[in-house]
């Protein structure tokens, strides 16, 4: 019975970590999108699916480790964080796509880079596999937040 009420939790920590994705579903990214001037190291398109399916893995396996390690009474506050950073990457594609607001898709990546960073520092005091789960999102947040300034200088 144990085994089964980890498993739940593990894959409760999963569905929540692919909530954000939901926010896509609403806009559309073709003819806007493929208007505007963008770099030529610009990833493309398909890519895009299975980066952020692997990263909201890794994002749902770090809350795992990190709620099922560490001090319980400390949780609360490294789930605020949590749950912050995760509202604001749903924020940016409707945003940038729906609303077609680079300048404000910028800045939730600005602070969505911070809340992840502040995110990680936290889970650091609760689990270290949590923490390294979590690099490869912040690179991506780092990668997509310099990209996103570029096409708001190029456009």
């Amino acid at each position: 019975m144990r085994i089964l009420k980890k498993a739940g939790l593990f894959f409760l920590f999963l569905f929540i970590a692919f909530l954000p994705s939901l926010s896509a579903i609403a806009v559309k990214t073709d003819g806007w999108y493929a208007a505007l001037n963008k770099p030529a190291w610009n990833p493309p398109a398909y890519l895009f699916g299975p980066v952020w399916s692997l990263l909201y893995l890794t994002i749902g396996m770090a809350g795992y480790f990190a709620w099922t390690h560490g001090v319980r009474q400390k949780r609360r506050a490294a789930f605020i964080i949590y749950g912050l950073q995760l509202l604001l990457n749903a924020l940016w594609t409707p945003l940038f796509f729906g609303l077609h607001r680079i300048g404000w898709a910028l800045a939730d990546l600005i602070l969505l880079w911070f809340m992840v960073l502040f995110c990680m520092s936290v889970f650091s005091r609760h689990s270290r596999l949590a923490t390294g789960l979590m690099i490869p999102y912040f690179i991506w947040v780092s990668f997509a937040g310099v990209l996103n300034a570029v096409i708001l200088t190029m456009n």
